[in-house]
């Protein structure tokens, strides 16, 4: 799957109050900002189909503002976290955006879905599988060439999304001791489910894993066959358990299995009575990743 993204266009609408006045306008004279935007097709991973999606109606997204430093969030914003909601055809903003003054460099963030943050470079972020979407974190930033901020004579600003956390899809085959497809109860991924986020870095938006491991219920995309959710980076990851029939039964890698900030992680495994081999574990676009391969595990003892 190729990675796709979105622009943000963010236009500038000056007005005047009367012609004959427009002259004695100052380059300290604020202006509105409009999100003006032809939104192109954005993967947002769902609990089902392959989630490619185009911005919805009703879609909310956050967009800051600020000058000064592009890696150093000010008190101060230009825009605070201004909700632009999408009605099928054009963003509209509450409050409405402006810009600070016609020359100073600004630097911008858009989050999806909207979001609103106090700590800009460790932003506490929690999984739940339940909410699919409200999980698939998006963020764009656009702090112009080299850092150096973007002016209001510069316009349309582009801001380009991009999935921040990590995707997860289980497939599940079955030996033939079942005569047919068994009834899967459940199937768990042992991991953090909890992170904190850095907006602002150099290197672009970083996610953290934070507290400890716990098992994390994947939701069915297939039922009995194929389970996939949103889930925190992470390079510790080794084990998931799958329950049939009460017995449960748990495949532990040789090694860490990588959740990769803007990746997806496919693994393969092939199911029988008394054990779970993998097939392979793959790690694909959103961007392009590794592949691993082979290993087995034992059910327990229930």
């Amino acid at each position: 799957m190729n990675k796709k993204f979105s622009t943000l266009a963010i236009a500038v609408a000056a007005f005047c109050l009367a012609s004959c006045h427009c002259d004695d306008d100052t380059s300290t004279t604020s202006k509105y900002i409009t999100v003006a935007t032809s939104i192109g097709q954005m993967t947002r991973t769902t609990t089902d189909a392959d989630g490619n999606q185009e911005f919805a109606k009703d879609d909310k997204i956050s967009i800051y503002a600020w000058t000064g430093n592009a890696t150093a969030v000010p008190s101060d914003f230009v825009v605070n976290n201004s909700i632009n909601t999408y009605d099928g055809a054009k963003w509209t903003a509450s409050p409405q955006m402006l810009w600070k003054d016609m020359e100073t460099p600004h630097y911008f963030l858009g989050i999806y879905p909207n979001r609103a943050v106090t700590d800009f470079t460790a932003d506490e972020y929690a999984l739940d599988t339940e909410k699919q979407e409200a999980s698939d974190l998006l963020v764009a930033v656009n702090t112009g060439i080299e850092g150096a901020g973007i002016t209001a004579t510069a316009n349309p600003v582009s801001l380009m999304f991009n999935h921040v956390m990590s995707k997860l899809i289980v497939n599940l085959q079955f030996r033939n001791q079942w005569a047919t497809t068994p009834t899967v109860a459940s199937v768990t991924a042992t991991a953090k489910n909890a992170a904190t986020v850095n907006y602002v870095t150099a290197t672009g938006t970083v996610v953290t894993a934070t507290g400890e491991q716990s098992d994390i219920v994947l939701p069915a995309t297939a039922a009995n066959t194929c389970y996939t959710s949103i889930m925190v980076p992470q390079s510790d990851f080794r084990t998931i358990n799958i329950v049939i029939d009460g017995k449960t039964y748990t495949f532990t890698h040789t090694e860490d299995i990588a959740l990769e900030s803007g990746k997806y992680t496919t693994v393969n495994l092939i199911v029988g009575r008394n054990e779970i081999t993998l097939g392979s574990v793959s790690i694909n676009n959103w961007l392009e990743g590794s592949s691993i391969n082979g290993g087995e595990a034992q059910t327990d003892n229930q």
